[in-house]
């Protein structure tokens, strides 16, 4: 297995080592060592909940810088829907297109318009016999890494078609390749604009066997101020756009779900949510559904830490623009979905639980964390180092961490020896 390349790092400059992020880390991949906070790289998901929380912004989110654009002949721009929510006053769409076409671009495809075409998927798949139900989005590459590493057994319930990116992105190229004959794939770059460090990581690892179209990826807070500087409201824009309300829908939680025209749906925002809700669907303790969608970040895509504006106010604003669009642009024109709209196979990730490939060794493993944890305070404090005591004793296991490190049993040792070592001088002396 390759080594998954992250879009989440730390800035150890900036970091006091004080916890926060390490208690909001939903897969417990942070911990406190040498007075700074440690990322393992097996364990993050990229979610981005410890750049939201921490107030030292020594999280931080890796991305394309904007210059490496020019090194393509053919610049096409990906919007992500949740851009359009970024800018105040804004009642039309097309300045935004047309501001990225002024900033440098040569084409813009909007991402809406892959999701009305995978929100049109979805509901001829939800009609197909025999699949596994509730069928659970991919539109979210968070959530997608977190239940095959912590949900193993919701695999299956996983729908197999590209998410809206992939499908702009495919139809971009076709669209410049055909308008420009004479450009070659590698001439042409695919820009998608962020609103979440996920994506970018979804880009560098691809998908399973299926290698992304997208060639960069830029965060929605750097273009935007460069848009801000290009967007004239005064004249008219020549770039039209070509999504309706459903595929603008999709940059808020409930967007893709309210798109399939089917009662027996959820959705839920906000990793912590999320979790709960694939806890109660592998338990089995959830009424019969069909469809589930899941946005790891608060409110949907316009939650993500790469944006500029309150998820909210970016969500107020959504509602607005959609009063002036028509409810789709894009459908599927027959009743199959084209076989190249499917991705043939998930990332092979390590599941969270796993100890190690051996059952025997795992299973010995286990004794050893569930000896050590019964000896630790359990309180959670987290001031080894570690998230919990659980967590702790299985860093004690695995050989990463020292049980001295837990200041409250180190604490009782230091009260015991004392009892004794003064204890027996006091025989001593009588």
């Amino acid at each position: 297995m390759s080594e998954y390349l992250h879009s989440v790092f730390l800035d150890t400059e900036k970091c006091t080592g004080c916890t926060t992020c390490m208690k909001h880390c939903p897969t417990e991949a942070i911990r406190i060592r040498d007075g700074h906070a440690v990322i393992d790289s097996n364990r993050c998901i990229d979610c981005g909940e410890c750049i939201r929380k921490c107030t030292n912004h020594a999280k931080k989110a890796k991305y394309d810088s904007f210059s490496e654009i020019d090194k393509y002949k053919y610049k096409i721009a990906l919007p992500a829907p949740a851009l359009f929510a970024q800018f105040e006053n804004l009642d039309d769409i097309d300045y935004v297109l047309q501001g990225l076409i002024d900033i440098g671009f040569d084409d813009v495809f909007e991402v809406s318009r892959g999701a009305e075409l995978v929100s049109a998927y979805t509901r001829l798949y939800l009609e197909t016999e025999g699949i596994k139900k509730p069928v659970i989005s991919t539109a979210c590459p968070v959530v997608v890494r977190l239940i095959i590493m912590r949900f193993p057994y919701l695999k299956d319930n996983l729908i197999p078609l590209l998410p809206p990116m992939e499908v702009a992105a495919s139809l971009a190229v076709e669209k410049a390749m055909k308008e420009h004959p004479e450009l070659k794939r590698e001439d042409i770059g695919v820009c998608f604009i962020s609103p979440c460090p996920a994506k970018v990581s979804y880009v560098r690892n691809s998908f399973g066997s299926y290698k992304s179209e997208v060639d960069l990826v830029i965060s929605i807070s750097e273009i935007y101020l460069r848009l801000i500087n290009a967007m004239e409201r005064g004249r008219q824009p020549d770039v039209t756009t070509g999504a309706g309300r459903i595929g603008l829908s999709w940059a808020m939680c409930g967007g893709e779900a309210s798109a399939l025209l089917n009662d027996k749906i959820i959705a839920a925002d906000g990793v912590d949510n999320v979790i709960s809700v694939l806890d109660q669907i592998e338990d089995g303790n959830i009424p019969p559904i069909d469809f589930v969608e899941l946005n790891a970040c608060p409110g949907g895509c316009v939650g993500g830490v790469l944006t500029m504006e309150n998820p909210f106010v970016a969500k107020n604003r959504l509602h607005t623009l959609r009063r002036y669009l028509p409810v789709s642009k894009n459908e599927s024109t027959g009743k199959y979905i084209p076989d190249s709209r499917f991705f043939s196979e998930l990332p092979a990730y390590k599941p969270l639980n796993r100890l190690s490939d051996n059952l025997a060794e795992s299973l010995s493993l286990m004794s050893k964390i569930k000896a050590v944890r019964s000896e630790l305070p359990g309180i959670d404090c987290g001031s080894c180092g570690a998230p919990s005591c659980k967590a702790f004793a299985e860093d004690i296991v695995i050989g990463n961490a020292d049980k001295n490190d837990c200041i409250i049993a180190y604490k009782e040792f230091i009260k015991k020896y004392i009892h004794d070592y003064g204890g027996s001088k006091k025989d001593e002396s009588d």
